[in-house]
């Protein structure tokens, strides 16, 4: 057997291989272009960012179509201090409000005003369009199986399910 042929091969070399090496690369260049020309077409259509849209998408789907500004960051994975400024970029553009948060005088609530939700609106099937036509209609049914799976693996890699521990086993 070739190096590298199974899972358990793989695992066990130090060393990538010219081919895993190649993947990678594509896999980073080809993702790198395909958010360029969504980024370029979202904000040439709609006048989002696809910074504003990433945090209008996560304040969409929250419940109430609000959020708190420490669980926004958390959600989409930013640091608090690059969300608070961008945040502020858009509250100046009438994009999002910043409120007294209810529970907690140290923490500010998130949401759309009204012209942030109609921009939302307005923008997501213009950029759902894009995503088909640079990235689903270059695949064929087949091939966006196999990435689906292979997302999913990739996905259980990075963040594997918790080991339940064993009853009555060693604690210390």
């Amino acid at each position: 057997m070739r190096d590298g042929d199974n899972a358990d091969g793989a695992a066990g070399r130090e060393k990538m291989t010219t081919k895993e090496l190649a993947v990678w690369r594509a896999l980073i260049d080809t993702t790198d272009e395909l958010r360029k020309i969504l980024g370029s077409q979202l904000l040439r259509e709609s006048n989002l960012s696809p910074a504003d849209y990433q945090v209008l998408l996560a304040l969409h789907e929250a419940d109430g179509r609000r959020m708190r500004s420490s669980e926004l960051a958390a959600s989409i994975d930013w640091e608090r201090s690059r969300l608070s400024h961008h945040l502020g970029r858009m509250e100046r553009r009438g994009l999002i409000r910043r409120d007294d948060c209810a529970t907690d005088n140290r923490g500010s609530e998130i949401s759309f005003t009204d012209d942030g939700a109609r921009l939302f609106r307005a923008s997501t099937a213009p950029h759902f369009r894009a995503i088909k036509q640079h990235f689903a209609d270059a695949l064929t049914p087949v091939q966006l199986d196999a990435l689906a799976d292979i997302t999913r693996a990739l996905q259980r890699h990075l963040r594997p399910e918790p080991q339940p521990t064993q009853a009555g086993g060693d604690r210390s």
